[in-house]
This record gives C-alpha cells, structure tokens and sequence, in this order.
C-alpha cells in the first residue's frame, strides 16, 4: 500500500487481523519492512504495521532535505490517515531513533516502545576521531577531493541523501529520552559495534519507566542474532502493558 507525505510515495504493509493496539515496526538506515517478517509470524494474533523509510524498500526513491523529525512527523501522518490513535512501536537502530522522537513528542499515540540497538544518543568519541575530522574541514576548504572520507554507509548515497544521512546522525536526542512516559523495553547486542552496549545502558538511564537487556550472542541485529531470546522478551514485555 502507498500513502503520500509531502509528495513522498511511502509504502507500507498492514499484516494481522487482531482488534487490539496495533504495533508499528521501524525498521533500520538501508533496509525494509521485510526485515521483521521473522517477528511477524512469531506473533500471528497481532496486527503490524511496516513502514519503508524513503528512499528504502518499495518507497520513493529520492528525496530531498529530510531530518530525522520529518522522518517521525511522516509516521504520525500515516497514523492518522490509518486512523490509528494508539499504538506500540518497535525501532531498530535508525527506526530507534523516529521512536525515541515518536513517545517524547506524541506521547498520546505510544502506549508502549521498544528500542533494538538504538541509534539516537551522542556517541563517545576518541581523539583520532576528531583529528581526522578536523583533517577533512581543512583539506576541504583547500579544495582538496576525499574519496575515502565518511562511513560506507555515506559513500552509496546520492549527494542529496548525503545531507539527509548527515542531518540524521548529526541529531543527537539525549534530551527527547527523559520525555518518554510509555513503558520502554530497550534490547541491545553485546557484540554491538555501531550502537555500542553503553548506548543501551544510557538509553535506560534517561528512559525512567525503562528495561534494559543485553543478548550475549547478538550483534547489531540482536532481534535477528537471537530470534528465540529476543521473541521471550517482548512477549513477556507485551503482556505486563
């Protein structure tokens, strides 16, 4: 199914028929909806909901001066045009941070959040990091052409969705954590390496009405790493709201 935010072509799917709250599943930087099917079936008496970020998935494929806050003012669209007026939300990685944004600003729409290896807060830095960026300003106020400069995931990126990307994880929301109320699961890998286990434990400190768990044989795709472990934890998570 499509829906249209701003001109954007946004496609998304609605699996189950159950009567009770929905669930929206945000799924993470570069990939899809189909990243959950996994959990879908696992829950057949639940209605989901997957979005496709753009320019991801079936969505439309270019956009132009999007942030993170349009990201999450698209999904508030989606639910009002489902006429949704409550509903879980589950985010991994990127999706962890539209719902971090989700329960601190529509409070009234979260009954519940669940973050999976959450992007969203400022990370810890070391000073090699800030060496090579302050190498780059230089070398390019001198003109000079890097190649080899930003993530992999930057590099595939058309130069409009460069500056989406750069929008993105340059906005951090450590302050829009203490403004969540919504009971908050947040799951994290401990072999995690781009949203570290310290991430998580942080997330917790700043979520008051949180749980913080670590999957000892899990990555940065702990909900794929340990399906069975991780499937335990929200159903018993589902259940208590």
């Amino acid at each position: 199914m499509v829906f249209v935010y701003s001109g954007v072509k946004i496609h998304y799917s609605i699996f189950g028929s159950g009567e009770g709250v929905p669930c929206l599943l945000l799924h993470g930087w570069g990939g899809s909806g189909k990243v959950y099917s996994g959990l879908i079936k696992n829950f057949p008496s639940r209605k989901f909901i997957t979005v496709d970020f753009p320019p991801f998935g079936k969505s439309q494929k270019r956009i132009k001066d999007w942030n993170i806050f349009t990201y999450a003012t698209m999904v508030m669209s989606l639910c009002e045009h489902l006429n949704i007026s409550k509903c879980d939300v589950l985010g991994h990685s990127f999706g962890g941070r539209v719902a971090i944004l989700l329960a601190s600003l529509k409070k009234s729409l979260i009954r519940s959040c669940v973050l999976v290896d959450s992007a969203g807060l400022k990370p810890k830095r070391k000073m090699d990091y800030y060496f090579k960026l302050y190498r780059y300003k230089i070398l390019k106020k001198l003109g000079y052409y890097l190649p080899d400069a930003g993530s992999e995931d930057y590099k595939v990126l058309s130069e409009d969705m460069k500056k989406v990307f750069v929008a993105v994880v340059n906005q951090y929301l450590d302050e829009y954590c203490p403004l969540i109320t919504a009971k908050t699961l947040i799951v994290f890998g401990r072999n995690d390496k781009e949203t570290p286990v310290y991430m998580g434990k942080r997330l917790h400190k700043l979520i008051k009405n949180s749980r913080f768990v670590v999957l000892e044989d899990a990555g940065h795709y702990s909900f794929l790493d340990s399906p069975l472990v991780f499937y335990k934890y929200l159903e018993d998570f589902w259940e208590e709201v």
